[in-house]
């Protein structure tokens, strides 16, 4: 489940693109440029790990609105915490599913492939939820739902929470991170994240 959260985070991200374009477009145009890339780029990654975990990241950063996605998966902890601790939070969360799945990737089938089902406004058009699906030559489609919302000040379209197969990234370590968070403070959860004590999406 995990590493198809990844590997949806991070078809579709961009580090250049001006996201002038809509949700939809966003989703299938950089999940085929990045499939793409990986897959013409997998004697280099499995040479040097560390270039592919550096990709990822440059893809996340682009296109994630991971503070606030941050806030959401600390639920009522968010409110006790400072921007500062929200940030390093956001950080050390990506991070830990980097260091984790980032050679996940490196097994991509090249046959693989992205379709739009549909593009719905939600809450007057505050959020856009985008339903596709990652056809796969070696098995049934793997549902994948985009949430959106506007950047700061109304700019550029950020992903915010992915669903796949009915089941919500923000939900999934939020149930982790509440359970962490009950018998320790968020500087040591967030120490822990950062050490690879503890790591995003598995059980403690």
């Amino acid at each position: 489940m995990i590493q198809r959260i990844l590997l949806a985070l991070a078809a579709f991200g961009t580090s250049a693109l001006a996201l002038a374009a809509d949700p939809g477009e966003i989703v299938e145009t950089r999940t085929k440029a990045v499939l793409t890339s990986i897959v013409e780029q997998r004697a280099d990654y499995k040479a040097d790990p560390a270039k592919l975990t550096a990709f990822v990241k440059s893809q996340l950063d682009g296109v994630m609105d991971r503070t606030y996605s941050a806030q959401l998966v600390l639920g009522r902890h968010a409110k006790s915490a400072s921007q500062q601790q929200i940030t390093a939070f956001a950080d050390a969360l990506t991070d830990s599913l980097l260091r984790r799945y980032a050679t996940a990737l490196i097994d991509i089938d090249p046959g693989v492939d992205v379709k739009i089902l549909s593009q719905t406004p939600l809450r007057n058009g505050e959020l856009m939820r985008v339903a596709s699906q990652i056809v796969r030559k070696g098995g049934a489609p793997v549902p994948v739902d985009y949430m959106f919302r506007p950047g700061k000040d109304g700019g550029d379209w950020k992903v915010f929470d992915v669903i796949i197969e009915g089941v919500s990234y923000v939900q999934t370590y939020r149930t982790q991170f509440d359970e962490q968070l009950r018998s320790q403070s968020l500087d040591q959860v967030i120490a822990k994240l950062e050490s690879g004590e503890i790591q995003a999406g598995e059980a403690q």
